[in-house]
């Protein structure tokens, strides 16, 4: 065996799984649920949903 049959391989680059536009979908999806949950811990979860995704996404408003 040679030294670069021995050697560990470079893992191959991850590919993104949600593109810029399934991320704004996702996050208009959730205002619309927000606006129609009355569930108050259901809404406290959602919103800390939006915000996390608004950080990948800022809002284009």
């Amino acid at each position: 065996m040679s030294d670069t049959d021995t050697q560990s391989r470079e893992p191959s680059r991850a590919r993104a799984l949600l593109s810029t536009a399934d991320m704004k979908l996702l996050r208009r999806a959730l205002e619309s649920h927000a606006r129609n949950t009355e569930d108050r811990d259901e809404l406290a979860k959602i919103n800390a949903l939006h915000h996390r995704l608004g950080t990948y996404v800022p809002s284009a408003e």
